[in-house]
């Protein structure tokens, strides 16, 4: 017999930092590894899972593998080419990693952003939210059951809808992928003429196959199977690990920056976040459904408000010497299809050219820490399942 580990709760919290020495010498316990190397894992990271025969007894995760050294780059690089790597961190949803940075550094440098620049700034975040959200509803589809839980379907057809955003983000940037139209004081690239004529469209029609797509998962019973009642995080543990976006209103933490703590254009809309209290795979899944309508409705009002004037406080393409921030210090965060992204710097290196530290506060990894506790009691392969919902990304919490 093994020492017994049950999944965690509030009455009998588990520490999921048992010692191997602690578990019964006679017990036929084996280690695996999954990852670094795995799709499942969604990025390259590594789980170190101790079974007993199919259940899972203990979890330690072991992130590090896409380190890049960003933080430290940003004390050697001007202000105006941090975003070139910033925006490769969560490289899922870059469009909002440019904004994280450029805030932190407007608030420091006392710069006004035009009011357009925060509305276009707000509708892009929300067209980057869902292009985000189609991903993780469709590799997910993957992980709980491909063809026999509809997964593969579900993937094909994500990915097909998400190709809808890229077009309209290429046509407004030229670019598919991080598209560094974000910069210090508003955007580079205002909307082009006819772009309400792309977007409205492509709106409708990822809203009317959303219903579809949930009706094919979420009434397929291996996909109930594998999702109701696995990988729950309760409300307490969701707060104690600084668990953010769907993966925390999941859990019925009701909190979203973009209606607490409005910045851009958010203060002048209504923001409604989805919050549900079930905390598990399931729960996480519809979260993220639940976003996208709101997310189209909220680009809907950003584009029919979209405001006359400038696109920009400064003048972009001035050359990388451009933005000089005396000493201080800041902390922004924004909501990320992932959670809360926040960045604190603290300016005054390089004679101001260059911050003398930024800290990156990336929601990923609060959530990959939730692994040791949620794992156990588990069979293995609710561990495909449980990483999935998490929907981590691993540029971020690596960065």
């Amino acid at each position: 017999m093994s020492l017994s580990i049950q999944p965690y709760s509030a009455e009998q919290p588990v520490n999921p930092y048992l010692d191997v020495d602690l578990y019964d010498p006679d017990a036929d316990l084996m280690v695996l590894n999954l990852g670094p190397q795995h799709p499942s894992t969604h990025g390259v990271f590594r789980v170190k899972l101790i079974l007993d025969g199919e259940v899972i007894v203990k979890a330690i995760g072991y992130p590090g593998y896409l380190h890049r050294g960003v933080e430290k780059l940003c004390e050697k690089l001007n202000y105006s080419n941090i975003k070139a790597i910033i925006d490769k961190n969560d490289y899922i949803s870059p469009m909002i990693n440019e904004q994280a940075v450029n805030m932190a550094f407007e608030k420091l440098a006392g710069v006004e952003v035009p009011r357009r620049a925060l509305w276009l700034r707000s509708l892009l975040a929300e067209f980057q939210r869902i292009a985000s959200h189609l991903i993780a509803l469709g590799t997910f589809g993957l992980d709980v059951g491909g063809a026999l839980g509809g997964g593969a379907s579900a993937f094909m057809y994500c990915f097909r809808d998400r190709e809808m955003i890229l077009d309209v983000f290429e046509e407004l940037s030229g670019c598919r992928f991080h598209y560094n139209t974000h910069c210090v004081g508003g955007n580079r690239h205002d909307v082009p003429a006819g772009w309400d004529r792309m977007v409205l469209p492509a709106l409708e029609v990822i809203e009317a196959r959303l219903d579809e797509l949930v009706d094919m998962m979420v009434n397929n019973q291996v996909f109930v199977d594998r999702t109701q009642g696995v990988g729950v995080i309760p409300k307490n543990l969701a707060l104690g690990l600084g668990l953010t976006g769907p993966n925390g209103r999941a859990s019925g933490i009701d909190c979203d920056l973009r209606r607490d703590a409005p910045y851009n254009a958010y203060g002048e809309v209504e923001v409604r976040p989805a919050v549900r209290s079930a905390g598990d795979c399931q729960a996480r899944f519809l979260c993220r459904v639940d976003e996208i309508r709101e997310s189209a409705r909220l680009a809907r009002l950003f584009l029919a408000g979209l405001p006359e004037g400038p696109i920009s406080g400064t003048k972009p393409n001035k050359g990388p010497t451009s933005v000089k921030i005396k000493e201080g210090r800041c902390y922004v965060g924004l909501s990320t299809p992932r959670g809360e992204l926040g960045t604190y710097l603290i300016a005054g290196g390089n004679k101001g050219l260059s911050p003398y530290r930024l800290k990156i506060r990336p929601p990923s990894l609060h959530h990959l820490a939730s692994i040791p506790y949620i794992l156990p009691g588990n069979n293995l392969s609710d561990a495909i399942a449980i990483l999935g919902s998490l929907d981590p990304v691993m540029g971020e919490a690596d960065r």
